[in-house]
């Protein structure tokens, strides 16, 4: 599975690349605090699979990484995508190196 740092990730967004970021906590996890994302709560995303984009980057995030991952596997081995990438500790890694003043739950 392809991955990207959160240092990357930062830097994706500040050059204002061209990708699509993705995540698939739950409605009240993106309240608490997000990455201004699209929200595809994990249980909802096989529902949804005309919305992730196939012909750019697209970064998937959770709160911690690990069902990003299982989303991501599940999308190649089911629907053949291609260009997906986990983001490596999800937003909790962001917090930490990127905003500490990001709220923490």
């Amino acid at each position: 599975m392809k991955e990207v740092s959160v240092s990357r990730l930062k830097e994706m967004l500040d050059k204002k690349e061209d990708f699509q970021l993705i995540d698939v906590r739950e409605e009240h996890e993106f309240d608490i605090c997000n990455l201004n994302g699209e929200l595809i709560p994990m249980g909802e995303v096989m529902d949804h699979i005309d919305k992730i984009s196939r012909d750019k980057t697209v970064v998937v995030h959770c709160r911690s990484g690990k069902r990003s991952a299982t989303v991501i596997m599940a999308l190649e081995q089911e629907h053949g995508f291609t260009n997906l990438y986990n983001l490596q500790g999800g937003i909790l890694a962001w917090a930490q190196e990127i905003d500490p003043s990001m709220p923490n739950y």
